[in-house]
């Protein structure tokens, strides 16, 4: 066979994984291999791109809205009071704005997704009246449906604000996901890595243990740690009802209602839906290490000060080198929430309809490491370490995450 005479009629027979398959390539010249190999490897990168779909991700300023909003908008909103901007996001009828936009680096010249920013602060999302702040949310899904969205994101507290997607898990014009799968395999692989640099036999406290987040992270740790876990929430009942559920021999598991008794724990995971800081120093052990996982985070830049002996690492973020993005989500470069990047990978592999919806099972958080691993070429992996935005020295704590401890059992 000659190298001009190579076409793609000769492809399926030669990249079979028979043992004939495997003689008919050895017969070809090193060109003609190489030359087989790049079309065939196109052509599954094309088929690919034909699979991927185009999603939305939800974002909703802080109650520090100057400065979301100076950045998101226009610099003059800056210098506007925020119990103004308060007032005018409740009063006003401001419609969901297109504040971003995302592409990939294999596929520069296609948009393969959109940031919607919802009129609503922090607290408004969780203290306005339930049936304003759906009719908020839903204006943004429509939005992410009419740009041709298949799956819309939920960030931040339009998560909880929705009861984790199921106030619209009845809509059939597109999927929801609350984005806290891949969040909680990310936590998770996150813990695995802070876990060398505790005491030995350490105490691992998870505030709002029974979440969305909480309850999968959970599921996870107790399935695959020998650390004692102490489940932390406002409900006792359901508290108790967890506690049973990830219930093993050799596994201790305590659960309270109080935040004083995270003064035990040697690592804190935050995982609340809460609009203001709720961990204190009055709550760290001294030598203590925090990862929080909330936005708004539940942590201030205060404990930096008051409790020099605390790491506090920012929890949830994954980097993904290969997305290119338009806008800001107040993060490093080449950073995504952990959410967003469910969102994104759900795209990817062309997902369509709902997937995390309410608190997700520990398969759900598997199969979001499965995607991550397929789109490997563009990321979505567990990102350095930072605190407050700032990045901690290489090998300050831990060891790399091992992706293996979230293999199906």
């Amino acid at each position: 066979m000659s190298e001009e005479s190579l076409t793609a009629e000769h492809i399926p027979a030669l990249t079979g994984s028979s043992y004939a398959a495997r003689t008919r390539m050895s017969q070809l010249s090193h060109a003609q291999s190489i030359t087989l190999r790049m079309w065939h490897g196109s052509a599954r990168r094309l088929q690919g791109d034909a699979m991927r779909t185009k999603f939305a991700f939800l974002l909703h300023p802080r109650d520090t809205l100057r400065d979301d909003l100076r950045q998101l908008l226009h610099p003059a909103f800056g210098l506007i009071p925020d119990r103004v901007l308060q007032g005018a996001l409740q009063h006003l009828p401001l419609p969901p704005l297109i504040t971003g936009g995302i592409r990939y680096d294999d596929a520069p010249d296609q948009q393969a997704g959109w940031l919607i920013t919802v009129p609503l602060s922090a607290s408004q999302l969780l203290r306005l009246p339930r049936a304003h702040v759906h009719g908020k949310i839903n204006q943004a899904v429509d939005r992410a449906r009419d740009l041709g969205a298949s799956v819309v994101g939920l960030g931040a507290l339009t998560a909880p604000a929705t009861l984790g997607g199921q106030v619209l898990q009845e809509r059939r014009d597109i999927g929801v996901t609350n984005g806290n799968a891949f969040t909680a395999a990310m936590t998770h692989l996150a813990v695995e890595r802070l876990l060398p640099s505790l005491p030995a036999h350490p105490t691992i406290a998870l505030v709002g243990a029974t979440g969305s987040v909480g309850s999968c992270l959970t599921h996870l740790l107790a399935a695959r740690t020998d650390a004692a876990l102490m489940l932390i929430a406002r409900h006792q009942g359901r508290l108790d009802a967890l506690a049973a559920d990830v219930s093993r021999p050799g596994l201790r598991v305590t659960t309270s209602t109080r935040m004083d008794d995270v003064r035990a724990a040697d690592l804190v995971v935050l995982l609340t839906s809460a609009a203001e800081a709720l961990l204190r120093d009055e709550h760290l052990r001294p030598g203590a290490i925090v990862l929080d996982d909330t936005q708004p985070r539940n942590t201030d830049a205060s404990l930096l000060r008051t409790r020099p002996d605390v790491t506090i690492i920012d929890g949830g973020l994954v980097q993904v080198p290969g997305m290119q993005l338009r806008g800001t989500i107040g993060l490093a470069s080449k950073v995504a929430y952990a959410c967003l990047a469910e969102t994104m990978l759900l795209t990817l592999d062309g997902h369509e309809g709902h997937f995390s919806i309410g608190a997700p099972g520990a398969h759900k958080a598997a199969h979001m490491l499965d995607l991550a691993a397929r789109y490997a070429h563009l990321g979505f992996h567990l990102a350095p370490f930072r605190s407050f935005g700032r990045l901690l020295p290489d090998g300050a704590l831990g060891s790399a995450p091992r992706p293996r401890l979230l293999e199906r059992a």
